[in-house]
C-alpha cells in the first residue's frame, strides 16, 4: 500500500499500517513459541513411550532429537507464513541452504550417517571395552557425529563415527566369558612332566576359572630354544586382565621354586684373532 507524503504525516495512517503488521508479528511469535512448546511436549511423550517399550536409550534420544528438529522446522515455516512470507519460497530457500551446508559438511554428514548405523545396529554400547582401528578404550558415549572412548590411562578420545564404520571393531565386552591363552616355555633340560604338574596345580588352584569349558595344558611346539606349553582356561570377561597377570606371575614364581628353567635368547660371540690382539702376559 502506497501513501502520499501528507498521509505519512498523519498519525492515523501510521496506525492503519502498523496495527496489521503488529498483528502479524504477534501471531507469528505466538505460533512459534506455542508450536515450539507443543513440539517439545510431543517429543517428551514419544520418548517416554519408546522408553516404556524398552527401546535402547541412545536410539530413543536420537529419534527424539530428529523428531524435534522436524517439528521445529514445520513451526518456523508456519510462523513465516503468518508474516506473509510465501511458504513455498521459504521451503525452497531452506532446501537450497541445506544443500549448500551439506556440500560444505560432507565429512560431518558422513559421520552423521555412520552414527545412525551405529545406533541402529549397536556393535557396542556404553561401558563396553573396545578396540576400534587400534584405539582401545571404554565407550563413554555414542553421539550422532562421534563416539567418546576413555582409555585405560583415563584420557578421552573422540573418534569420528565415519572412521568407526570403516574400521575393524573388536568388542571385548560383548560376550560374558573370555579365554585366557598363555604360552609357557621351559628349557629342553627341564623335566617336562614336572613342569606340566606345576602348571596343572596352578590352574586347579585358580578360583576365578570357569569349570566349563575345561582348562587344557598341552605341549604346543618344540621351538628353537624352548618347549612351549599352551595353557588355556576360561574366566568371566571382567576378570580376564587381572587373572592373566596374576597367573603369569604365579607361573614364574612356581617355576623358580621348582627349579624349572624359563629360557631366554643367548648368543655366544667368537672373534677370530682376538688372542693376537690381546697383550701377552710376561713369562
Amino acid at each position: 500500500m502506497k501513501l502520499s507524503l501528507e498521509e505519512l504525516k498523519n498519525p492515523e495512517s501510521w496506525l492503519e499500517i502498523g496495527l496489521p503488521i503488529l498483528g502479524h508479528v504477534v501471531a507469528a511469535l505466538a505460533v512459534f513459541f506455542i508450536g515450539k512448546w507443543v513440539a517439545a511436549a510431543l517429543v517428551r511423550v514419544v520418548r517416554a513411550a519408546m522408553m516404556r517399550a524398552k527401546m535402547d536409550e541412545t536410539l530413543a534420544s536420537f529419534l527424539g532429537t530428529v523428531l524435534y528438529g522436524l517439528a521445529l522446522a514445520v513451526v518456523i515455516i508456519a510462523a513465516l507464513g503468518q508474516l506473509g512470507v510465501e511458504t513455498t519460497s521459504a521451503v525452497a530457500i531452506l532446501g537450497g541452504a541445506a544443500l549448500a551446508i551439506g556440500l560444505a559438511l560432507q565429512g560431518q554428514l558422513s559421520s552423521f550417517a555412520a552414527g545412525v548405523i551405529l545406533i541402529l545396529f549397536r556393535p557396542f554400547k556404553r561401558g563396553d571395552f573396545v578396540n576400534i582401528g587400534g584405539t582401545m578404550g571404554i565407550v563413554e558415549e555414542i553421539k550422532i557425529v562421534h563416539t567418546i572412548l576413555r582409555t585405560l590411562d583415563n584420557q578421552l578420545v573422540y573418534v569420528p563415527n565415519s572412521n568407526i564404520t570403516t574400521n575393524t571393531i573388536t568388542n571385548f565386552s560383548a560376550m560374558p566369558t573370555r579365554r585366557i591363552d598363555l604360552t609357557v616355555g621351559i628349557g629342553y633340560g627341564s623335566d617336562l612332566r614336572k613342569a606340566r604338574a606345576v602348571l596343572q596345580q596352578l590352574i586347579d588352584e585358580e578360583t576365578r576359572k570357569l569349570p566349563e569349558p575345561a582348562p587344557t595344558i598341552q605341549v604346543k611346539e618344540l621351538a628353537d630354544n624352548s618347549v612351549n606349553f599352551a595353557v588355556r582356561f576360561w574366566v568371566n570377561s571382567p576378570d580376564w586382565w587381572t587373572t592373566l597377570c596374576d597367573t603369569t606371575e604365579r607361573i614364574k614364581l612356581a617355576f623358580d621354586e621348582n627349579g624349572i628353567e624359563i629360557p631366554f635368547p643367548q648368543r655366544s660371540l667368537h672373534i677370530e684373532g682376538l688372542a693376537d690382539l690381546l697383550p701377552k702376559r710376561a713369562a
